[in-house]
C-alpha cells in the first residue's frame, strides 16, 4: 500500500490531485443538473443532445491548439486559465437558471464556452503527470488521479440527483462554478518548469511534430480510431437517451443519479485494483476492459429493473477504468515528454471528433427507429470497434518496460 500511495509524497502531485478532484466534484453535480435543466427549459431530448454537442464541438476544434500551448507554457498555468474560464461560464449558466430566464440559445453558447476551456485543460492535465512523479510510479499516480475523479463522481452524481430533485438544476451548477475557482487556486500553487518550446519553432511546426509522433505508432492511431466510434455511441445512447428513460421507467432524477454513481463506483473499484495489478501486456488488458462497456446500453434498452441497470453501470465503469489507467500509462511510457501534450491532443481529437454527431443524432435516431433499437445499435458498434483493434499486433503484444 505504501508503494500504491507513493505519488502522494510528492508536493506537486498532491496539489494536482486535489485541484483535479475538487473540480470533478462539481462536474459530477453538473452532469446530472445540466440534463434536467435542458429538459425543464425545452422538454426536448433532441435539445439536450444539441446542448451536449455544443460543448463537445469546441473541444474538437480547439484541442490541437490546447496541446501545442500545453507543451509551450507551464502546463499548470494552462490548467488554471481553463478552470477560471469554466467557472465563469458555469456561474453565468447558474444565474440564468436560478432567475428563470434561461433559453436554449444561451444554454448552447455557455456550453460552447465550457467546451473551449476544457480543450486546453485536457492536454495539459495529461502531459503534466510525468512532471510531478518519478517514472517508476506513473501507473499508481494515474490510478490515484482517476480514483479522485471517480470518487467525486460517486458522491457528486448521487448528491446531484438529490439536489436537483429537491431544489433545482441551477443550484447544482452554481456549486460546479465554485469548485472550478477552488481548483484554479490549488493548481496555481504548483511549482513546475517553464514550457518546452524550442527556439525558433512555430505553432505549425510544433503541431506537425506532434502529428508525426502520433501517426508513427499503429497501436495509437488504431485505438484512437476505435474510440471515435465507441465514444459517439456511448455518449449519445447513455447521456442523451438515459435521462428520459430514467424519468419514464426507472423512477426519475434520483434514480438516474444512482445509475451514474454506480458507474463511478465501478470506476473506483477498477482504479483500486489497478493500484496493485500491473499486467505486462498493457494494451491487451486495456482493450479487454472495453468489452464490458456495452452492458449499460443493453440494460437501458429494455429497460431492465433499476438494480440491474445499476449493476450494469458498475461493471461498465470497472472495465472503462482498467482501460483508462493502462492507456494513460502506455502513453506516458511510449511518448517523449516534450511532445506528450501534443500527442494527447491528437488522441483527444480523434476520440472526441464524432461525439457531437452521436449527441446530436441520438435523439433523432431514437425518434425514427425507437429507443430500444438505438441502444442495441450502440452496443453492437462498441463491441465491433473494440474487437477490430485486436487485429493490431502491438495492441496484443506491447509490454510494460
Amino acid at each position: 500500500m505504501r508503494g500504491a500511495l507513493a505519488p502522494l509524497a510528492e508536493r506537486e502531485f498532491r496539489l494536482l490531485f486535489l485541484g483535479r478532484t475538487v473540480s470533478f466534484v462539481g462536474n459530477s453535480f453538473a452532469s446530472v443538473a445540466l440534463a434536467f435543466a435542458v429538459l425543464d427549459v425545452t422538454g426536448s431530448k433532441a435539445d439536450l443532445g444539441y446542448v451536449l454537442a455544443a460543448r463537445s464541438l469546441p473541444q474538437v476544434v480547439f484541442i490541437l491548439a490546447g496541446g501545442v500551448w500545453a507543451d509551450r507554457l507551464p502546463r499548470h498555468h494552462v490548467m488554471v486559465g481553463s478552470n477560471l474560464a469554466s467557472g465563469a461560464s458555469q456561474a453565468a449558466l447558474a444565474a440564468l437558471l436560478l432567475s428563470g430566464s434561461a433559453h436554449l440559445g444561451e444554454l448552447l453558447a455557455l456550453a460552447a464556452v465550457n467546451g473551449t476551456s476544457s480543450a486546453f485543460f485536457f492536454p495539459a492535465s495529461t502531459g503534466i503527470v510525468p512532471q510531478t512523479v518519478p517514472t517508476p510510479i506513473l501507473q499508481p499516480a494515474n490510478a490515484l488521479l482517476r480514483l479522485g475523479l471517480n470518487a467525486s463522481s460517486i458522491g457528486g452524481a448521487a448528491l446531484g440527483g438529490v439536489v436537483v430533485a429537491v431544489s433545482s438544476p441551477g443550484w447544482a451548477i452554481a456549486v460546479d462554478a465554485g469548485t472550478f475557482i477552488a481548483a484554479a487556486a490549488l493548481i496555481a500553487a504548483m511549482r513546475l518548469p517553464t514550457g518546452l518550446r524550442l527556439a525558433g519553432s512555430s505553432f505549425l511546426s510544433e503541431l506537425g511534430q506532434g502529428w508525426r509522433e502520433f501517426r508513427s505508432r499503429a497501436w495509437l492511431w488504431a485505438i484512437v480510431l476505435q474510440f471515435s466510434f465507441v465514444n459517439a455511441a456511448e455518449t449519445g445512447s447513455v447521456y442523451v437517451l438515459g435521462p428520459s428513460v430514467a424519468r419514464a421507467h426507472l423512477g426519475g432524477e434520483a434514480s438516474w443519479g444512482a445509475v451514474l454513481a454506480a458507474d463511478g463506483i465501478g470506476l473506483i473499484c477498477g482504479g483500486v485494483i489497478m493500484l496493485r495489478l500491473r499486467p505486462r501486456r498493457l494494451l491487451l488488458w486495456a482493450t479487454l476492459g472495453i468489452f464490458l462497456m456495452p452492458l449499460l446500453p443493453l440494460a437501458l434498452a429494455f429497460p431492465l429493473s433499476l438494480p440491474i441497470v445499476v449493476g450494469a453501470a458498475f461493471v461498465a465503469g470497472f472495465g472503462t477504468e482498467v482501460f483508462g489507467i493502462l492507456w494513460d500509462t502506455t502513453m506516458q511510457q511510449e511518448i517523449p515528454g516534450e511532445t506528450l501534450s501534443r500527442v494527447s491532443s491528437y488522441d483527444a481529437l480523434g476520440s472526441f471528433v464524432l461525439i457531437p454527431v452521436g449527441l446530436s443524432a441520438a435523439g433523432v435516431i431514437a425518434s425514427v427507429i425507437g429507443t430500444r433499437s438505438t441502444y442495441f445499435g450502440a452496443a453492437a458498434l462498441i463491441a465491433t470497434a473494440t474487437a477490430l483493434v485486436l487485429l493490431i499486433r502491438d495492441v496484443r503484444e506491447l509490454q510494460r518496460r
